[in-house]
């Protein structure tokens, strides 16, 4: 049997790129919410839409156009900008969209080829590039946690940002996104995606720890190592204390140098986000401080992150 020729392969996988757009197409809409062009956004579940938190520039009079060209007014549930993830509830949740193919579970692979699709007006739109770089979980500039990096080599138009990434097969790999890292085009995993929406629905914000203090990175001299008995070579010297803060009311000092949160040594401000989820909310936590020559441990209790202001 002959094998198949390079003109019918590829007029198979345009056929299949192109169904892909017609079914996922039918779950990306349109969101009305800022002056500029419509940014898009993705019925993951009934009445219910996942978008770009920087595309949602007013909380009120949000309107949707769906895939038939149906308007549907919508209200924010919640949103998180530490993740770029903003949730809408339809007002008409039997409306004429249905929820987004399953999304995919395994992580997409280098060179794989994706469609990037968008609803910047009554139409969807598409952009076909490849994944070109997947790395491991990692935390945004403002603290939120994204399950796997994940960019792209493709063309995220204006409007797209809010829609989905979609394999060949169909199935949406995440939510694009222009706001995460700057002329960059990114996607937040389903994953992730589906963990911070269901927050967002619960509550209506992402809790997080906080202990109310800036730090900065700092080397330890070798004298000071000796004195503490540590072998740490770095630290985070404290520079701000929030008045009334856990760290405030648990006796942290500007000038303290933090070492250690629960016996785990720290050198980044990234270390400290780590060990505050929100299931440390209300939990006390130690921490180990150099305070004048001398190691110290002083025992905080975790706040709640107080919300950030859009």
């Amino acid at each position: 049997m002959p094998a198949p020729s390079s003109d019918g392969l590829l007029a198979a996988l345009s056929n299949d790129l192109a169904a892909a757009v017609d079914t996922v197409g039918r779950s990306v809409v349109a969101i009305h919410a800022r002056r500029r062009i419509p940014a898009s956004g993705v019925v993951w579940q009934p009445g219910v839409v996942v978008a770009a938190h920087h595309t949602i520039q007013r909380e009120d009079d949000i309107t949707l156009t769906l895939h038939d060209g149906t308007s549907v007014s919508a209200t924010l549930a919640g949103r998180d900008p530490s993740t770029d993830l903003a949730v809408l509830r339809m007002a008409d949740a039997s409306a004429g969209a249905a929820p987004a193919v399953a999304p995919a579970t395994d992580a997409p692979r280098v060179g794989q080829l994706v469609l990037a699709l968008g609803r910047p007006g009554a139409s969807v739109t598409a952009s076909l590039g490849i994944v070109s770089a997947v790395g491991g979980e990692w935390r945004t500039w403002q603290g939120g946690t994204i399950d796997r990096f994940v960019r792209l080599d493709l063309s995220v138009y204006d409007g797209f940002s809010g829609g989905p990434l979609v394999e060949a097969g169909g199935r949406v790999a995440g939510i694009n996104t222009s706001g995460l890292a700057r002329a960059t085009a990114l996607t937040i995993p389903a994953a992730t995606v589906s963990r911070v929406a269901g927050q967002l629905l619960a509550r209506g914000h992402v809790a997080r720890g906080w202990l109310g203090i800036a730090t900065q990175p700092v080397r330890l001299p070798p004298a000071l190592q000796r004195s503490l008995g540590s072998e740490a070579e770095a630290g985070l010297v404290v520079v701000n204390v929030e008045p009334d803060s856990p760290a405030d009311r648990g006796g942290v000092l500007i000038g303290d140098v933090l070492l250690a949160l629960d016996d785990r040594a720290v050198s980044d401000p990234a270390d400290v986000l780590a060990a505050l989820g929100g299931d440390r909310i209300g939990q006390p936590i130690a921490l180990r401080v150099a305070r004048g020559g001398k190691a110290e441990r002083l025992t905080v209790t975790v706040g709640e992150r107080p919300r950030a202001r859009r």
